[in-house]
């Protein structure tokens, strides 16, 4: 009897012990997803415009962004359902609509993660932009040829992560910012932008990077009612981590800001690095462009192919191979015609619907019994979720116009 009891405690402490590991895996892709070369830019345009009330738009948007991701990681995870599987019971149809507008989305703007990891590389060697670009894509290739990529995926995901979190408190040492100033301006902002609000909220949970999370941990099947205590942490953890990361670079660009810097308009975030910690400034952004933009590869490779492969079977059969292809396409891409801006406009515009859509039709499916089974969902969160789902989908709405611009 004491050996049976020694052996099923050792089942379930490794049990725990992979619980944890899937569910910090998860939080750090759907955090790496979001911390791409677009946040560091808008983080350091956005610190320059309102200085140290930029503080409560980051706080705002943390606080939506948890009631998002808890939605979808939530009642996903009880659906053992990916999105646009529940988007297809909700509405049919709807599923592929999705799917077709995460993968385009993701996979233009795929080619500005992959031109991200090349400049990065080209800050810290010097190599032409296709030789970075391509280095870069060889290494996440080799990640998705790993026999057991999702664990490679996680462990390498949370180990660039840390670098730049790291690298991000040793420039806020160097720039000296007002940290007391700023975390009061966080719960008393002297003005208010709610348009910098939900664009944060746009950029940290937009498009695929919303699914990134919840569709790792169906896929190590961590699912069901019995894991929602585990589910609800690593979602809010995902969004912790993004946060924390934004902060403190918030934090570091702050203090070149407040001694009177301007930052060069055509590379913000460089030249914050650069101004603050000299050349040995500019060498850590470099690391980290290259640690956000490979990341966000790895990130919107897994997740836009994971919105396919359950609506054809080719993809499922092949989704290595189709995760490969979309990193080699958005490479060559990116090799021979940079990033065509019609492309990028109209992503964007397409970016914008892809969260409101997908999350009204998760919400729908929390009340359907086919779906989530007896499961019973916090009303707040469901009206919490409904109110975002309307905001959001009125900034894409208002996004749309810039199709226009294709066409004009």
């Amino acid at each position: 009897m004491a050996t049976e009891r020694i052996v099923l405690n050792d089942e379930a402490e490794s049990k725990r012990k992979n619980t944890l590991s899937v569910l910090l895996g998860a939080a750090f892709l759907m955090a790496t997803s979001a911390i791409g070369p677009g946040f560091l830019t808008q983080t350091a345009v956005f610190t320059e415009q309102m200085k140290m009330a930029f503080a409560f738009a980051i706080l705002a948007s943390i606080l939506i962004d948890i009631v998002v991701q808890l939605n979808i990681w939530r009642i996903l995870a009880v659906s053992g359902m990916r999105a646009q599987d529940v988007a297809n019971k909700v509405i049919p149809g709807l599923g592929y609509f999705l799917a077709f507008a995460v993968a385009t989305g993701g996979l233009v703007f795929n080619i500005g993660n992959v031109g991200g990891a090349a400049m990065g590389v080209n800050v810290l060697t010097g190599w032409p932009i296709p030789v970075g670009a391509s280095l870069s894509a060889l290494i996440a290739i080799f990640i998705f040829l790993r026999k057991e990529m999702g664990s490679a995926m996680d462990k390498f995901t949370q180990a660039l992560g840390f670098v730049m979190i790291a690298m991000v408190i040793y420039m806020v040492f160097k720039t000296n910012p007002p940290v007391g100033a700023a975390i009061k301006e966080a719960f008393m902002p002297s003005s208010i932008n709610w348009m910098i609000v939900l664009t944060l909220v746009g950029g940290t949970v937009g498009g695929y990077i919303s699914f990134a999370g919840a569709h790792r941990i169906i896929d190590a099947g961590l699912t069901g009612q019995e894991n929602l205590g585990s589910i609800s942490k690593g979602s809010i953890n995902a969004i912790a981590i993004t946060g924390i990361m934004r902060f403190l670079l918030f934090l570091a660009i702050l203090g070149v800001v407040m001694m009177g810097h301007k930052l060069d308009p055509a590379n913000p975030p460089a030249s914050a690095f650069q101004l603050g910690a000299g050349d040995i400034g500019y060498k850590i952004f470099g690391i980290i462009l290259w640690a956000a933009g490979i990341t966000s590869v790895i990130g919107a490779s897994y997740t836009s192919i994971s919105f396919l492969k359950t609506l054809f079977k080719s993809v499922g059969d092949h989704h290595r191979a189709w995760m490969i292809g979309f990193i080699v396409f958005s490479t060559l891409v990116l090799a021979t015609i940079g990033r065509p801006v019609a492309l990028l406009i109209f992503a964007g515009s397409i970016n914008g619907l892809i969260l409101p859509l997908a999350l009204i039709s998760v919400l729908l499916a929390a009340n359907k019994k086919e779906i989530v089974g007896d499961y019973k969902h916090p009303m707040w969160m469901s009206l919490c979720g409904y109110v975002m789902a309307a905001f959001t989908m009125w900034m894409g709405v208002k996004s749309l116009s810039s199709i226009m611009k294709l066409f004009s």
